[in-house]
């Protein structure tokens, strides 16, 4: 499942950096970008009048590629399993050997009639 999430993850960034190349070389109402690479007048790259359509229909086929891979992203996004590398390992086990005892901790002895003190703060 990860490989398909990376996959349109690709796809969706293409659309993103296509659609606006796209965009930007149809022509406007002012001299845009389109219009200073040849997009108006007749030595058009795709003929005179063929620029406006082509271009309108390829930006709607990578606007509709794009609409497509944010909604699956997005569902995606929001179910996601909770897989976790730890499921598959087994838990350890402790064992003790027969007959072997743990020695107790000794005991912190204070000297007769002195209390503990905490360290004095600086003032």
């Amino acid at each position: 499942m990860t490989f398909i999430i990376v996959l349109t993850t690709v796809f969706h960034i293409f659309a993103c950096l296509a659609l606006v190349m796209i965009v930007l070389l149809q022509t406007g109402k002012g001299a845009d970008i389109g219009a200073s690479m040849g997009g108006a007048g007749s030595q058009a790259l795709f003929g005179s009048s063929g620029t406006t359509t082509l271009l309108s229909k390829i930006t709607t086929g990578i606007a509709i590629l794009f609409m497509l891979t944010s909604l699956f992203l997005a569902y995606h996004s929001g179910h996601r399993t909770t897989e976790s590398l730890m499921d598959d390992v087994t838990p350890v086990v402790e064992q003790t050997v027969p007959g072997a005892t743990i020695p107790d901790a000794a005991p912190v002895e204070t000297p007769a009639g002195s209390e503990p003190t905490l360290p004095e703060s600086a003032e």
